[in-house]
């Protein structure tokens, strides 16, 4: 992540000294752990190791950790990212779906960096699914995230867990660059526009594939996220609702070649009902979805959910 401060963001403090490298996890302790506990990387669950203890060291400090933070780690696996970040915050809240890595996790931090011990949570759970975490309001989002899930999850996060203030994210590089997608770009979709409805997000790097284990096929990006101020949110969402807004989003682009006059029909109730709201609110019914922005989608979502006129309607 940038240093540089934004909405709802202050320019954080120098970070605590990182682990030494001797505390951290390396491709042979990695292979050691998964052999012990019987483990095989599980293409079901999207699992890529990140083994390069140089790799986390630096994923750690881009995520501008302040000492008094908690984070929310989705995806620790065997913990060679856990580690230095429970060296740069107060607290780690580590959510892991596999249930042997998420037994495991405890007993490697107390074996590797006793002194941190008490700063770990780990939550036996899939992440898409988690609505309560124990403890204190994690503060900011650290992930590595398989491609299956990526966005569900982070959408599903962000919307649940209001106290995130930022966070950083590891994601396939084709991901990365939807889920940073302006309007009007060949990748921009349905990741980007409902990201957009949290958070500004950037790409603020790359990793490279031989760095995981098993090696997948792609590079991954590094994304940046910073949750819009109250102020900020307000001016995206012209009081749309989120659901409401998301329908919009969604049927916009379920048929990318059709004008919104057309892919707004179902959801409108007519072609015609579709134009009549899009007049309404200003915007050309001869554009694509890739033209909106999310404050536009909410613009529709907010004018369809006003009384309108019967006349305005009109039949397809």
């Amino acid at each position: 992540m940038s240093g540089s401060s934004g909405p709802g963001r202050i320019a954080p403090p120098v970070s605590p000294d990182p682990l030494p490298a001797a505390q951290l996890l390396g491709p042979t302790e990695i292979r050691a752990l998964a052999a012990r506990l019987g483990v095989q990387p599980s293409k079901r669950l999207g699992q890529n190791f990140v083994v390069d203890a140089g790799t986390v060291t630096r994923i750690a400090a881009m995520a501008e950790l302040r000492p008094e933070d908690v984070v929310l780690e989705i995806g620790p696996g065997f913990g060679s990212l856990t580690l230095p970040l429970l060296a740069a915050a107060r607290r780690v809240v580590a959510v892991e779906v596999d249930r042997a890595l998420a037994a495991e996790l405890p007993a490697t931090v107390a074996a590797r960096a006793p002194q941190l011990a008490g700063r770990l949570e780990v939550v036996n759970a899939d992440a898409v699914r988690v609505n309560a975490l124990p403890g204190e309001p994690p503060t900011v989002l650290v992930a590595n995230l398989p491609y299956n899930v990526s966005v569900p999850v982070v959408l599903h996060v962000l919307a649940s867990v209001p106290s995130l203030r930022h966070g950083l994210v590891m994601v396939q590089a084709e991901v990365a660059d939807r889920m940073c997608a302006p309007p009007g770009s060949r990748v921009y979709g349905v990741p980007s526009a409902k990201l957009a409805w949290f958070a500004a997000a950037r790409r603020v790097g790359s990793v490279r594939r031989a760095v995981f284990w098993p090696v997948p096929r792609v590079d991954s990006g590094l994304v940046e996220l910073v949750r819009h101020s109250p102020e900020s949110a307000a001016q995206v969402r012209d009081g749309a609702g989120r659901a409401e807004t998301f329908a919009v989003i969604d049927a916009a682009f379920s048929q990318r070649r059709k004008t919104l006059r057309s892919a707004l029909a179902g959801w409108a109730g007519s072609a015609a009902a579709a134009e009549a709201v899009l007049r309404g609110v200003g915007i050309d019914p001869a554009l694509r979805g890739e033209a909106l922005s999310v404050a536009d989608f909410a613009q529709i979502a907010a004018a369809a959910g006003a009384p309108r006129r019967p006349d305005s309607i009109g039949t397809s």
